[in-house]
């Protein structure tokens, strides 16, 4: 298994144990001053521990604190930066992976440059546009991202690049190139992507000058290889230095184009450069735009330009871009790519390759693509990820053994249940875990039905409980008699919330559905209730399904979705949260009229921002129609009345309604096992509505400390 990826390979003078690759990434997590201190350090070295074959540092400010484009980005421009690099190196070292670090300077982009009222180079100064980036926000989001442009003395100006300047710029790569030498790295990957100095060279559309650095494909990639000219001249024959390149750049008028990026890309061989390193890039006023590039929203989608620069080269290409281990051994077979990049898998699991090495794949949790790591980056704030709590947070997060074994009951078998099941057994507690339906997952398992990602996580949790001897129940409904009878120390109780039906007049009306309806209909549980308010022939085909099985297995009731659902074809969503945003876009898939009214001012605020950017275009794209600070005042037969903005009436008629609101956490059954004596603790949306990440966040916090 993974034979391909996990076999060894080399670039330039580096050899590398495996051909997966640790893609650098902002991560806000070098020290206020630029150094990198103990938290950094782990978080690369615990990557390394799972055995990857490189890990390439991100992103490394050639002439810090100018042309850094977030808060704590990491800095090489001095002395002082190398003796934590220095750490950095030998602890990623001291786990037989390579280190790498990557060398920028952010060009337009550096925000940190406005903020402290510098001027930005560019090649040349190009008429901004102002795109939808701010659209959807919340207000405290609006405030994060902008937070840089309000301090005293903020401004923004640009500085027209001279020849000297250019100069300068590659002297600046050297140098830091030299301290990394000196720090012990093996590689330097020069950052000519994502809109950053090199790359605004690259782009016709933000280079238009006419000298020796502007026009055609030679002179826009002269400044890049006149930087890997002196980059190898400094370091070449001790360390590898390849280039990351934009292979398009996504939704910009007169961008590169992948003939652009085949060019540049010879021509970076031809300067030197040990490997290519191939992504994208998009407009970067647009948030939907984002999920295009360089945050791929789909699944190997930067692979056919890879391909394409590959044909063109002699040096290894190293391709990132959501890619699964399966489909990544594939490409290194078929000789699509040399090596396969990742991040975001790599922060909900750092161990992802020593499983693979160990013949393990179920076990590596899996990313969901939710975007909340990359999201935090946009708010200014530290690297998260919601399926792994201790990402960005490493040296806090070792599990130790329990000092007292107890014996734990974990009441509800969702994300929060699991894992903290999962926790608690592996740090040597004895544990029960019931779950009153027939299988574990919760509402999670649901969301699997309008976000399929979520069911791979399902799966993983479900089987790591297991795994980790924990006895688990299902169809068990904890009471206060069963939990004497099982005699716990401890109870935790990841009972999930409790949606209550909102005060509309007509809410419990034939033609209205909530939440918890909805899934047991199509998930085929605790179904009757919700099939009372279906025709008789609708409560005939949703029983051949459930005969055949279909609504027991997400992936065919998913399928089974697109040829029949219980509802309407016009459909009203109460709530514009997460829930309702998804529930929106996934019924508009399937043919549905679809209109989603939310009393507040902004839609999912729990989605991190790349993620809701995405759905809201995608649903809008479809046909959802969403109407924000409209309070509903009565629900219909055939349609249902709000107050818009303004105050005024407004009336639709619609098939259905869908109550997506109203949830709140439920403590009904911890209040009733309190009469047991035992220690008692509430996780996940039980204690407080957080989702995934609240739900996991929670887990470890608890099973941590039992």
């Amino acid at each position: 298994m993974f034979e391909h990826l996990l076999s060894p390979g080399r670039i330039g003078p580096v050899a590398l144990r495996n051909r997966i690759v640790m893609s650098a990434m902002g991560t806000n997590l070098a020290e206020e001053d630029g150094c990198a201190g103990e938290r950094i350090q782990r978080y690369y070295e615990e990557r390394a521990r799972g055995g990857v074959g490189l890990v390439i540092v991100g992103v490394a400010a050639v002439a810090h604190p100018a042309g850094t484009c977030i808060p704590r980005q990491i800095g090489i421009s001095d002395e002082r930066f190398v003796p934590g690099l220095a750490a950095l190196a030998s602890r990623v070292h001291a786990h037989g992976a390579k280190a790498a670090i990557q060398l920028q300077h952010a060009g337009k982009v550096a925000t940190q440059d406005i903020a402290s009222g510098r001027p930005l180079w560019v090649p040349s100064i190009a008429p901004g546009k102002l795109g939808d980036l701010m659209n959807d926000l919340a207000p405290e989001e609006a405030a994060a991202i902008t937070a840089p442009f309000s301090r005293p003395g903020a401004k923004v100006a640009f500085h027209e690049m001279t020849f000297e300047d250019v100069a300068t710029l590659a002297d600046w790569f050297a140098a830091a190139a030299d301290r990394a030498r000196r720090a012990r790295f093996d590689a330097i990957e020069i950052h000519g992507a994502h809109g950053y100095l090199l790359s605004s060279f690259l782009s016709p559309a933000s280079n238009t000058r006419s000298d020796a650095y502007g026009g055609g494909h030679e002179g826009r990639s002269r400044a890049l290889c006149e930087v890997i000219r002196a980059v190898k001249a400094r370091v070449g024959g001790d360390l590898a230095v390849w280039v990351r390149l934009d292979a398009k750049e996504f939704r910009v008028e007169n961008g590169i184009t992948p003939e652009d990026a085949q060019r540049t890309a010879e021509l970076a061989e031809a300067a030197g450069a040990d490997a290519i390193h191939v992504t994208a890039y998009a407009d970067p006023t647009s948030g939907v735009a984002f999920t295009d590039a360089p945050l791929v929203d789909r699944p190997c989608g930067y692979v056919a330009l890879a391909a394409g620069i590959k044909r063109r080269v002699r040096i290894p290409v190293i391709v990132v871009g959501r890619i699964e281990p399966a489909e990544a051994d594939s490409l290194v077979a078929e000789g699509r790519a040399d090596f396969v990049a990742m991040a975001r898998p790599l922060l909900a699991d750092p161990a992802l390759a020593s499983k693979l090495a160990a013949g393990r794949p179920e076990s590596v949790r899996p990313c969901i693509y939710c975007y909340r790591c990359v999201g935090q980056i946009f708010l200014n704030e530290s690297v998260v990820c919601a399926v792994n709590p201790a990402t960005g947070r490493e040296a806090e997060s070792e599990l130790t053994p329990a000092a007292h074994p107890r014996h734990v009951l974990v009441v509800g078998g969702g994300p929060a249940g699991m894992e903290a099941a999962r926790i608690a057994a592996l740090r040597g507690h004895r544990v029960t875990l019931c779950e009153r339906h027939d299988r574990l997952g919760g509402t999670l398992l649901f969301s699997e039905l309008v976000y399929p990602p979520n069911g791979r996580l399902v799966r993983h949790l479900a089987g790591q409980v297991r795994d980790a001897g924990v006895d688990v129940r299902v169809r068990t409904r904890v009471t206060l008699a069963l939990a004497r009878e099982i005699a716990p120390d401890v109870i935790v109780v990841a009972t999930g919330a409790r949606r209550e039906t909102p005060e509309i007049p007509g809410a419990v009306r034939r033609n209205v559905l909530s939440g918890d309806d909805l899934r047991a209909l199509l998930t085929g549980s605790d179904a009757q209730a919700a099939s009372e308010k279906l025709s008789f022939a609708q409560r005939a085909v949703l029983g051949a399904g459930r005969l055949v099985g279909a609504t027991g297995d997400m992936t065919l009731a998913r399928e089974l979705t697109r040829r029949w659902m219980p509802l309407g074809r016009r459909v009203a969503i109460v709530g514009g949260g997460l829930v309702g945003v998804e529930l929106a876009e996934f019924l508009a898939e399937r043919g549905r009229g679809v209109v989603v009214l939310e009393e507040g001012p902004t839609l999912a605020p729990e989605m991190a921002l790349p993620r809701r950017w995405r759905a809201l275009f995608e649903a809008r794209e479809r046909g959802v129609q969403f109407v924000t600070r409209a309070r509903v005042t009565r629900i219909d037969e055939d349609g249902i009345v709000y107050d818009d903005a303004s105050g005024a009436s407004q009336r639709i008629r619609v098939d259905q309604v869908i109550l997506a609101t109203g949830t709140r956490g439920d403590a009904s059954v911890a209040d009733e096992l309190r009469g047991l004596g035992a220690e008692i603790h509430r996780i996940g949306d039980c204690e407080r509505v957080g989702y995934v990440e609240g739900a996991l966040r929670s887990a470890a916090r608890v099973a941590s400390s039992l």
